[in-house]
């Protein structure tokens, strides 16, 4: 029943609110997830354990979700305002970030026990994870920091400040450095990981608000989600330059990446969801309502799915799953 109402809302929303185009993406199901119908922030999928966990930012708890059998496995309670949550499977560990509690609560992915809680700042939101140093680096928005963090000790071992309200922070493979947004300088600052030094602050020309951020290292581009004015900028991360820029929808969040099909989504706090070809150059191919509160985006690379956690979709929460 719940597959079908969702099914058929979904279908509405989209007759009656997406462009001409027809959206490269059908409805696969809408499965009813654990807690209350409150708000959801970020998700991080371990292609290796078909696990994606999901923020329940409302419920103060990080959902497990099984994306084999699409049934909820696990809720790991008593993270305060859970806003960030990044799996890191060399580790098995899940880090989160808690804004209300301002820590980092460190998951166990084994047992799904928290096992570590590290101080994170005065507002911990987005995270990153550079490999080789086994450092995170986590984004304290309010306290216009960043937060670095030792995974082999669990300790928080340096602050940088970084006079900005903090976006989001990637790592990049292929440079091997830590990118952040500062958003209220609209800047993306570099962090040498090595160091835990910034090594260069990236002007963003035409973007106020930089807040979501994914790094394309392969094709050494950053695409940033500019939440006031609700553009999203491909910028060149060879020559620091901005090579294509978007109207998207209103205050742009979380951007997901399928690298087989070279696409991108973007998902927005108003709902309305864009989906970029990314195979010759960079081409909006599709713009539309996809679903109330839809502003988080995760993609399985494997099976080239496509996970919304919605918050209320007939009075419950729900994870939208297209392919």
């Amino acid at each position: 029943m719940i597959r079908m109402l969702g099914a058929i809302a979904c279908a509405a929303l989209l007759s009656a609110e997406a462009s001409a185009a027809r959206l490269p993406l059908e409805m696969v199901e809408d499965v009813p997830l654990s807690g209350k119908p409150t708000r959801f922030d970020y998700a991080s999928l371990d292609s290796g354990t078909h696990r994606l966990f999901i923020a329940h930012l409302g419920d103060s708890a990080v959902t497990v979700f099984d994306t084999r059998r699409n049934r909820v496995v696990a809720d790991i309670p008593g993270i305060d305002h859970v806003h960030g949550v990044l799996v890191v499977p060399e580790l098995g560990r899940i880090y989160a970030s808690a804004t209300s509690g301002n820590e980092i609560a460190v998951i166990d992915a084994e047992s799904l026990r928290i096992v570590a809680r590290i101080p994170g700042g005065v507002y911990p939101d987005g995270m990153a994870y550079a490999p080789r140093q086994k450092k995170l680096y986590v984004s304290d928005e309010h306290g216009r920091t960043e937060t670095v963090i030792d995974a082999r000790t669990n300790r928080r071992i340096s602050t940088l400040p970084l006079g900005s309200e903090v976006g989001n922070s990637q790592y990049d493979p292929s440079s091997g450095h830590v990118f952040v947004n500062a958003q209220t300088a609209g800047k993306l600052i570099e962090i040498d990981p090595d160091t835990d030094r910034i090594v260069a602050s990236h002007p963003l020309p035409g973007c106020s608000g930089p807040h979501g951020l994914l790094i394309d290292s392969s094709d050494r581009t950053a695409f940033v989600a500019c939440q006031d004015n609700h553009r999203l900028l491909a910028l060149n991360l060879e020559t620091m330059k901005v090579k294509s820029s978007f109207g998207i929808g209103e205050d742009p969040d979380v951007l997901a990446i399928d690298p087989g099909r070279r696409r991108l989504y973007v998902a927005t706090e108003s709902g309305v969801f864009s989906i970029f070809d990314l195979a010759s150059g960079m081409r909006k191919i599709w713009e539309g309502k996809i679903g109330d509160d839809a502003h988080v985006v995760a993609v399985d690379p494997g099976t080239h799915r496509v996970y919304l956690p919605l918050k209320d979709v007939g009075g419950i929460p729900v994870l939208r799953i297209m392919k």
